[in-house]
Order: C-alpha cells, then sequence, then structure tokens
C-alpha cells in the first residue's frame, strides 16, 4: 500500500486562469486529501484539463495559488506575493506529479522499456540496473511483461497507454493526474486501462481523473466534481452528485450523457 499520510496533498485556492480576454477558469477552491481519488466531470470547454494541467504548471495560473504535498506549484512566496521558480526547480517539482494524457505521448522510436527508464534515469538520478528493474515489476504489474522490447507502434492503444501509466509510476509520484485517459481508445480496450487505474486506486494513490466514463466515478471516486464554464458546479460522494445532483445543470449533463450512453449500447 502506498504511505498516504494525512495531510491534504492537493490544496487549490481561488485559481483563475486566462487565455487573452478569456477567462476559463474563475475561481476554483477544492482540496484532495492523500490517498483519495477525485473525478472532474463536465462539458466541452468547461476548465477540467485545464485545472488539471495548471496543477503541474503545465499552465500557468492567472490568480490563486495550487499547493501539491505542502509546496507551490510552480511559485514560491516572497513577502505576501507569489515569484515563479526556475524551470529547473519546476521540474523536481514535476517529478512528483504523475501525468497521463489523452494522446499516450510515448516516444515512437525508443522501446517501450526505453520510454520507461529514460526519465528516472535522468531526473531522478536512477541506476541502469535499478530502472530496469523497476520498468519490468511495473509492466508486470500491467499485464506488458512481453512487450519490455517492443515498439510502441507495434502495441493496441489501451497497451500503449497502461505503457504511458507505467511511465508515470517510474517516478514515484506521490499524486497522479488523468486527463481523459481513455478517450482516445476503441470502447473495447477502455476496460484494460480502468483496471489498472481502480488497481492504483485501491492501492492508496491520490488521483485526479478528468473523465466521462460515469461508472467509473461511481465505483472508485471518494469525490465528483461536476464543473462548467469554468466553475464548480457541485461537488460531493459519488452517490450525491451522480445518484441525486442537486444543480439543474448537473441534471443535464448526465442526463445527456444518459442519452448518449443509451444510442452507443442500441448501434453495437
Amino acid at each position: 500500500m502506498i504511505d498516504v499520510g494525512t495531510r491534504p496533498n492537493v490544496i487549490a485556492k481561488n485559481v483563475h486562469k486566462h487565455f487573452g480576454h478569456v477567462e476559463v477558469l474563475k475561481g476554483i477552491d477544492f482540496t484532495v486529501n492523500r490517498g483519495d481519488v477525485v473525478c472532474l466531470l463536465g462539458p466541452s470547454g468547461s476548465g477540467k484539463s485545464t485545472l488539471l494541467r495548471c496543477i503541474n504548471h503545465l499552465e500557468t495560473i492567472t490568480e490563486g495559488s495550487i499547493e501539491v504535498g505542502g509546496e507551490f506549484v510552480g511559485y514560491q512566496r516572497q513577502g505576501t506575493s507569489l515569484s515563479e521558480l526556475h524551470p529547473r526547480r519546476v521540474a523536481k517539482q514535476r517529478a512528483n506529479i504523475g501525468m497521463v494524457f489523452q494522446q499516450f505521448n510515448l516516444f515512437p522510436h525508443l522501446t517501450v522499456m526505453e520510454n520507461l527508464t529514460i526519465a528516472p534515469t535522468m531526473v531522478r538520478d536512477m541506476s541502469a540496473k535499478e530502472s530496469v528493474e523497476s520498468g519490468n515489476a511495473l509492466l508486470e504489474r500491467m499485464g506488458l511483461s512481453t512487450k519490455a522490447q517492443e515498439y510502441p507502434g507495434q502495441l493496441s492503444g489501451g497497451q500503449q497507454q497502461r505503457v504511458a501509466i507505467a511511465r508515470a509510476l517510474m517516478m514515484k509520484p506521490t499524486l497522479m493526474l488523468f486527463d481523459e485517459p481513455t478517450s482516445a481508445l476503441d470502447p473495447e480496450l477502455v476496460g484494460e486501462v480502468l483496471t489498472a487505474m481502480k488497481e492504483l486506486a485501491l492501492e492508496g494513490m491520490t488521483m485526479i481523473v478528468v473523465t466521462h466514463e460515469i461508472q467509473f466515478a461511481r465505483e472508485v471516486a471518494d469525490t465528483v466534481i461536476f464543473m462548467d464554464d469554468g466553475v464548480i458546479v457541485e461537488r460531493g460522494e459519488p452517490k450525491s452528485v451522480l445518484g441525486n445532483p442537486k444543480e439543474v445543470r448537473t441534471q443535464a449533463f448526465l442526463s445527456r450523457v444518459r442519452v448518449q450512453m443509451e444510442k452507443e449500447q442500441q448501434s453495437e
């Protein structure tokens, strides 16, 4: 089991994000406790993926603050204000935050094992022997022990995404971020990726997941957050938000999702 400790792992306070004149995040506040799984739901353009990218400083925030593991991500406090950190220090912070994207983002010219070992040997100063041993252990855990010397192009989409998860875990992160990790997969491959994520959750990994997989959120999440138009509309336990939503916008969104799922089932 992962040691989850007692302090909150993620604290976001009054987070705003502007792209030019467009305000994408409009004052986001939330806390994620260690070992918790939080699922972010909402329509396209609601700010979910932008929020995820702000958590590991792939996007800079316009206002507010985000702490991960007790540190401001990408910033340091100077008096009453925050100043941006040097890119090298930001890279060190990111080493503790694993991220899995919609697209797998594997290096196509490297083998699976090389994809797994390149970052920990460079950033974590892990020895080649240790990185290969860790890589083999993670591939076995992901059901990919025979794929170490294959290239990404030789794998299915589900296999590539599981390699991407293993690659993120190679850095021994304290937090995992997932940005719609199954959206680029064929329906029959979704299950194998969700199973790997469920196993991580059971082990106590702190996870924030942007997803459209309602059943996954219902089964795995400790907290479900519904976002729309850059704000948090509703949050709570899955049985509350998904089973008996209070807000009209949440109700309308879940109704559309159910209709879409029924159409997909009828077409199969």
